[in-house]
């Protein structure tokens, strides 16, 4: 037994929680899609994503000691945030009216792929962050590396005027 057991515990299997993790979402945002259609798997992705945001912005406040992220503050906790879980988004633009980002690595991985259901938690981090500090955000992802495109493309509009595409954020309480 102790041999055997040797032996299945140097095993190259690829096998480590990162892995098992984004296999996990990913069969689950799967079977979402399958099962309930997109724009239900979407809506239940949506209300994660809504609780991480509120609990990404909450710690981003907190440990920068601020009330309010400016937009150049939301930019970077966007980038930082995804950087955290192995992303690689980065700032292609900003002004007053919006923020676009790239990004060249989903933190899924390969598991995304053909699985755009997952791409609402960036949508709903991205809006929740954005609106909470600047009040109103409207998240467009152009390009999604989930839908085959080898790269994601993020406006986040903050201008409540504008009448882009995408799905619409507020402040909560307003």
């Amino acid at each position: 037994m102790e041999k055997n057991l040797e032996r299945i515990q140097v095993a190259s299997i690829g096998l480590d929680k990162d892995r098992f993790l984004r296999q996990l979402l990913g069969y689950l945002a799967e079977s979402l899609q399958e099962v309930t259609g997109m724009d239900q798997a979407e809506g239940f992705i949506s209300l994660v994503g809504q609780k991480i945001g509120d609990e990404l912005n909450a710690h981003y406040l907190q440990s920068l000691k601020l009330t309010r992220l400016d937009r150049h503050q939301i930019a970077a906790v966007l980038v930082d945030l995804k950087r955290r879980i192995d992303g690689d988004f980065y700032l292609i633009h900003a002004d007053e009216r919006q923020l676009v980002l790239g990004n060249r690595r989903c933190p899924f991985g390969d598991k995304v792929i053909g699985r755009p259901a997952l791409c609402m938690m960036t949508s709903n981090v991205f809006g929740v962050i954005a609106a909470e500090n600047a009040g109103y955000a409207r998240v467009d992802i152009q390009k999604a590396i989930a839908n085959g495109d080898g790269h994601c493309h993020v406006v986040v509009s903050l201008d409540g005027n504008d009448m882009e595409a995408g799905r619409e954020y507020f402040r909560s309480g307003e």
